[in-house]
């Protein structure tokens, strides 16, 4: 404005009419020290007059402040400020963090005052996530008693988009106590409502509740079981989650589709990662009447759905782990064959497609699990040797010696493990005792900041060298097998921390032994 032509530049004095004194004051000390004290007090004004000064470095802190701080209390205030200032990309951000937390959301005060056409979105969507029905009829409850005299008479629109059927008997007795259909004369609604509610008896498996998470889990690899190797016939195939279900009672199933396979050879014991919105497939074994171990790599665009070879890596590996960290993929360890396992470690550049070796581990390792927390490489679990499963935990670091950490409290291989909330949760695997391998159901999860290890929950089944992801908060483990009795794990278990229960999502779709899983954004193409 000062520096063009415009007619402001010439002028000894410039009103600014619609500008807070606060908010002008932030934005020039910003201008000056780059400190912008942000809080959901300030940040709307703060970024209204960024935008109407054209203010880009102050407006990208903003909307940074807008996307990493949201939570229950001020998610709807964001989706109002975007719609009004035509902001799609964090409309679409604050409206999905209402739909995977609607629970909570609608426990709110500024839920309660929610246009009855943004109610009815949100109802509607098939991005609702709820763990029951009576989730969505106790938010709509809410939202008519905040308001009954103008807003009962749409109780019976509002009503059609609950799906009655799914609750359980214990459920609707809620439903059935609610004092909206005696103090506002609805007994003739509570009848239909309950009719509703027995008709899951015509066909129970027709009505269901879809959601479809953002993020999509895909499944890669893996194997039937055999007791001759020479019959195991590893897959080559892709499987993805593209949504989960809830069916009567407290029934729910994952809906899987097939998106491809890979070019190249089948394998299972392999690993897989997504960097850079891309898929990465790297090792494994196969088994061509013997045992066969790779050192193949290979990269899936989903935007492009296309898949391209890379380089090889320099050892032969198998039961390794496999981390990104800073742009770059790290494989730890592993077995090159079926006596030697490795202390070895390599890095991936996807920029100079190439592999070089990186700081060596002070143990020979295998059938270990790997996670990222804080941008560090945690590592539990395996073997050392092939008798016994270790204890131990460990940060990875790329220039130096390893720090070790407290032990866990019992031994596993084959597990899973992965970072949530702030902790590293591990589940599933075998133990060894007195030289004796057995499933590990017991489950625990590490504290960073207290270096300590606790119980949770223990798992139903066995879940030997299975898959697992981390999916809106929950810990998904993904087929495996039993190790005394040799039979698969055909299912799918999740663990919500805020519930402390394991929950049966359904089965697996094909191959479910040393299959591995990562999450990856597919273009919706793909996904219908």
């Amino acid at each position: 404005m000062f520096t063009s032509d415009m007619r402001e530049s010439k002028q000894l004095c410039v009103g600014l009419p619609l500008v807070d004194a606060a908010e002008l004051e932030a934005l020039i000390r910003w201008s000056y020290s780059g400190s912008l004290s942000l809080s959901w007090g300030n940040v709307f004004e703060i970024t209204s007059t960024a935008l109407q000064l054209q203010f880009q470095s102050a407006l990208s802190m903003c909307f940074r402040f807008l996307e990493q701080e949201i939570d229950v209390h001020f998610c709807l205030d964001v989706v109002s400020f975007a719609e009004a200032y035509g902001m799609l990309d964090l409309q679409e951000i604050a409206n999905d963090f209402v739909l995977r937390h609607f629970q909570n959301v609608a426990t709110t005060p500024k839920f309660q005052d929610l246009p009855v056409e943004k109610l009815r979105k949100y109802l509607k969507s098939n991005s609702l996530s709820v763990p029951s029905e009576i989730v969505v009829f106790n938010a709509v409850l809410a939202w008519i008693q905040a308001c009954p005299t103008q807003r009962k008479e749409l109780t019976e629109e509002l009503m059609k988009n609950i799906y009655f059927p799914l609750m359980t008997f214990k459920e609707f007795k809620e439903v059935k106590k609610a004092k909206l259909w005696t103090e506002n004369n609805m007994e003739d609604l509570y009848f239909t409502v309950l009719d509703n509610f027995c008709s899951y008896n015509d066909a129970p498996w027709t009505l269901c509740r879809v959601y479809k998470p953002k993020d999509t889990v895909i499944l890669v690899g893996g194997d039937q079981l055999s007791s001759d190797l020479s019959c195991r016939i590893p897959s080559q195939s892709l499987w993805f989650v593209n949504s989960l279900r809830n069916y009567t009672g407290i029934v729910k199933n994952v809906e899987w589709k097939l998106l491809g396979e890979m070019p190249t050879i089948p394998r299972l014991g392999h690993e897989v990662a997504v960097l850079a919105g891309k898929l990465y497939v790297v090792g494994g074994q196969y088994y061509p009447g013997r045992v066969f171990v790779l050192n193949l790599a290979c990269r899936y665009d989903p935007l492009q759905n296309s898949w391209e070879p890379l380089a090889e890596m320099q050892r032969k590996r198998c039961n390794f782990a496999m981390v990104v960290q800073d742009h770059m993929l790290y494989v730890i360890g592993g077995d090159t064959d079926a006596e030697t396992n490795l202390d070895s470690v390599e890095c991936y550049c996807p920029k100079t497609d190439s592999w070089s070796f990186a700081q060596p581990l002070d143990m020979t390792l295998s059938c270990h699990a790997a996670t990222m927390l804080d941008d560090k490489i945690f590592i539990s679990g395996g073997y050392h040797c092939r008798d016994q499963c270790l204890t131990s935990m460990f940060m990875y670091h790329t220039d130096r010696a390893p720090t070790y950490l407290a032990e866990m409290s019992q031994p596993r291989a084959y597990h899973c493990m992965e970072a949530l909330n702030g902790h590293i949760y591990v589940a599933g695997g075998v133990t060894t005792n007195v030289n004796m391998t057995s499933d590990q159901l017991a489950c625990e999860f590490y504290n960073p900041v207290t270096d300590t290890w606790c119980a949770f929950t223990t798992l139903h089944i066995p879940h030997v060298g299975a898959a697992s992801v981390v999916l809106e908060g929950k810990f998904y483990v993904l087929g495996g097998y039993c190790n005394e009795s040799y039979k698969e794990t055909r299912l799918v278990h999740r663990y919500d921390p805020t519930t402390h229960y394991w929950q049966n999502m359904g089965k697996m779709p094909g191959p479910n032994n040393d299959t591995r899983a990562c999450l990856l954004q597919l273009p919706a193409h793909l996904r219908h």
